[in-house]
């Protein structure tokens, strides 16, 4: 089976439409899936909700689908980066699940896994857990909270091998595991493809099993968020 394709436009041909549910991986602007997010703008799809850990930026990463209009709701974390995302959202143009990070982070795990759902402290006595079932474990209140099951995951890694075994650089890793195993379907942009075989196995950090779909992007832009330098004296 073939799951190299040649381009993003050409992966995500077939797949994506209005009103669906996906998630991206990276975090900040740290291992987004650049060229999918071009792609996935350029579809002109709208109505969607997205599962990221933020928005990107203005005008770049996920804020690209936020200036076009195509997100009707956020599933995040972190928003405070983007000033289109603030301005939608307190002008009532735009939903917001406001999710603390590491539920997020489990909330995709758990979809992974299959398990429809999960307790945790995190949120109690606040407004996330408003409208939750409460239970109580040994003297402590928890929330329930159910897992994501985005119909198509978005993901960036460094290095895949024809089978679409992944190798991740380093904090790029991130939110992208989680995310991939989370999806029906996955599609994966990398920086590097190799023969099967090549990556050691002690190297994959996620199984092919999980992807569907790579595309080849060589010279993404990684674009820094916040570049913040000092003077040093010699």
């Amino acid at each position: 089976m073939n799951k190299i394709y040649p381009s993003a436009a050409e992966a995500l041909k077939g797949l994506v439409a209005n009103g669906q549910t996906l998630a991206v991986g990276g975090f900040g602007l740290c291992g987004i899936p650049e060229a999918l997010i071009d792609a996935l703008q350029a579809t002109g799809v709208k109505d969607l909700t997205v599962i990221s850990n933020n928005a990107g930026v203005d005008g770049f990463g996920l804020g690209k689908l936020l200036e076009t209009r195509q997100i009707k709701k956020m599933i995040s974390s972190y928003v405070g980066e983007n000033k289109e995302f603030e301005r939608q959202y307190l002008a009532g143009e735009l939903e917001l699940e406001f999710t603390p990070q590491g539920t997020l982070a489990e909330k995709l795990r758990a979809g992974g896994a299959g398990i429809p759902a999960f307790y945790t402290r995190t949120g109690v006595g606040t407004l996330v857990a408003e409208g939750k079932e409460l239970r109580e474990f040994n003297g402590h209140t928890y929330v329930m909270e159910h897992a994501l099951f985005p119909e198509i995951s978005l993901v960036k890694a460094d290095i895949a091998d024809r089978s679409g075994n992944l190798r991740f650089n380093l904090t790029a890793r991130n939110f992208n595991p989680a995310v991939a195993m989370a999806g029906k379907i996955c599609i994966v942009e990398v920086e590097r493809i190799v023969a099967t075989g090549e990556i050691a196995p002690d190297d994959v950090h996620l199984p092919g099993i999980y992807v569907h779909r790579i595309v080849h992007n060589p010279t993404p832009e990684k674009r820094i968020e916040k570049r913040t330098t000092r003077d040093r004296k010699v």
